[in-house]
């Protein structure tokens, strides 16, 4: 299980880092992140972290469908928490 927490933690973190990363590169217009990367890592348990880095970068806010898609994640990914541990 504590790896499990280890993993989360990781993912959530490099999230965070992705948003940071790619709101510093769009500033710069240089190379980005593509959108389907920032899916497949909230896809993988990052979803909290790429909301908190949505909120706090300001980046990505103002496309639903990224809201929508990390909502969705957080759930999941609490369902699958609460199974797993129940």
């Amino acid at each position: 299980m504590k790896y499990l927490i280890y993993y989360l933690m990781g993912i959530n973190i490099l999230s965070f880092i992705c948003y940071g990363i790619d709101k510093k590169m769009a500033i710069a217009k240089k190379w980005r992140i593509s959108e389907r990367t920032f899916f497949y890592i909230s896809f993988l348990g990052g979803c909290l972290g790429s909301l908190i880095g949505m909120i706090v970068f300001r980046h990505k806010t103002k496309k639903i469908k990224f809201y929508i898609w990390h909502i969705i994640m957080i759930i999941m990914w609490g369902y699958l928490f609460y199974k797993y541990w129940r």
